[in-house]
């Protein structure tokens, strides 16, 4: 998902331990990919972030909301659901000096040299981390009809009533009914 940087700077509105500073706003962003996937967001998406200044760094926490519009993966038909995730991203002043053995993995980002963050990615992490792997119109999605393609949300297509080979030939998977599985 392409963002716009949200900066924010530090040494206005953090400059002490403890100071506290909310930065909230609404992006609008068209959709993102994700894997095979493209997502629309109707209603952009929204973020609430508390900044926190813990003497080491900048602690990010908040939340990030957002509508999306998907493909189903069962019926293709049309996806939606609503993201809800929650930031908690940390800006360090500096680089540690040391780091325990099981710290090695420990990702963090450093706050500019001008004093600034970029909380876009962060937001950005929030969405794509909150987004399904497998996406459905519905828990009870039917999906299609493996034989003539119909979608079995909108009932009975009656292949169960038919000899196999007998689909419309102007059906999407008509070309695949003289198919046969080999052993």
């Amino acid at each position: 998902m392409e963002l716009e940087p949200i900066i924010v700077s530090v040494d206005d509105h953090l400059s002490e331990v403890g100071d506290l500073w909310t930065e909230a706003g609404h992006l609008d962003v068209p959709g993102y990919e994700l894997g095979d996937h493209q997502f629309e967001l109707p209603e952009g998406v929204d973020y609430d972030i508390v900044l926190t200044n813990t003497s080491d760094g900048i602690l990010a926490t908040g939340l990030v909301k957002a509508h999306v519009v998907g493909t189903c993966d069962r019926c293709l038909g049309v996806a939606e659901f609503d993201i809800a995730s929650e930031v908690d991203e940390y800006f360090l002043f500096e680089v540690p000096e040391e780091q325990a053995d099981d710290e090695d993995d420990v990702d963090f980002t450093l706050v500019s040299e001008d004093g600034t963050i970029d909380l876009a990615d962060a937001v950005n992490s929030a969405v794509i981390m909150e987004t399904p792997f497998v996406v459905h119109c519905s828990e009870d999605c039917k999906g299609l009809c493996p034989h003539c393609g119909a979608n079995l949300n909108d009932g009975p297509c009656g292949c169960e009533n038919k000899a196999a080979g007998e689909l419309d030939p102007t059906h999407p998977f008509a070309a695949l009914a003289g198919w046969k599985k080999q052993d």
